[in-house]
């Protein structure tokens, strides 16, 4: 039995669909396990990861869990984190964590705070560090539905984005399979694009020409912070994209390597989303 948290957000819901698929049984966590709307058969139950104890009566019999923390912010991290990642590490052998990149030199992140939590408690752990997720790319989507330019900051930023169907078959096969534990994967798509370049792959997915246009970075903190919630975590996301127009971010054939399959470009995230920008 697996459990999947975040089982109703973009990996979530892929990593569900692919273990039913491959024949393992899911206990999946949702606030509204009403609303879930995921495969029959799934066991759907009502926990937030925001009271850990809400969780614990669902970890009796679960063979691996899958851990998605949904919360930024470092202090999040300090005071949720703990009662969530000593509950299920109490009771599961098994952690696969979802963390990022960006936990290997940013040590206050919550991605690392996470991290350290996990390998001090867990039995056993891998830890998946995606570069860049394909879906935060949807963040343009209310703009390229309104119209045909995308206004937003660092077009020459390369980036080496993930499709969420990859994230979700490696992280299948560290919850079902041995041999993956104490790995920290870095996993990445299969090139990278700017993320003007990004637009234009987008608009050949809709059938219509976009265009970037640079948005200067004091007006992006603001609307930033308005979408996050989270001045600090803007401020980490334009300091990011800075970096990868100076130096591009990392990119891995790990995907391949692990799953046996090339990972798909974001031209095919594009291609597979494109309703959403329509």
């Amino acid at each position: 039995m697996i459990l999947v948290t975040g089982a109703t957000g973009k990996v979530g819901r892929q990593l569900v669909s692919q273990l039913t698929a491959h024949g393992a049984a899911v206990r999946a966590v949702a606030r509204d396990p009403d609303a879930a709307g995921l495969p029959a058969g799934v066991e759907v139950v009502r926990a937030d990861l925001a009271d850990a104890g809400s969780l614990a009566p669902h970890l009796t019999g679960i063979d691996a869990a899958f851990l998605l923390w949904p919360f930024t912010s470092p202090g999040a991290a300090a005071d949720l984190a703990p009662g969530v990642v000593n509950a299920i590490a109490g009771q599961v052998p098994r952690i696969v964590y979802l963390s990022a990149h960006a936990a290997a030199d940013r040590p206050d992140s919550f991605w690392a705070r996470v991290e350290h939590l996990v390998e001090a408690s867990a039995a056993e752990w891998t830890f998946l560090r995606p570069a860049g997720f394909a879906a935060n790319a949807l963040i343009w989507a209310d703009q390229i539905r309104a119209g045909d330019v995308v206004r937003w900051p660092y077009g020459a930023a390369a980036r080496s984005l993930v499709h969420e169907r990859d994230l979700a078959a490696v992280a299948r096969l560290a919850l079902t399979e041995d041999g993956h534990a104490g790995a920290r994967y870095v996993l990445t798509g299969p090139s990278r694009l700017t993320q003007a370049e990004q637009v234009q792959a987008i608009g050949t997915a809709i059938g219509r020409r976009l265009r970037w246009e640079e948005l200067p970075e004091d007006v992006a903190r603001k609307q930033l912070a308005a979408a996050f919630g989270d001045a600090a975590f803007a401020d980490s996301a334009l300091n990011t994209w800075a970096g990868f127009v100076r130096k591009p971010e990392i990119l891995t054939t790990t995907v391949q390597e692990l799953t046996g399959t090339p990972a798909r470009s974001f031209g095919q995230w594009a291609a597979d989303h494109a309703d959403d920008f329509r």
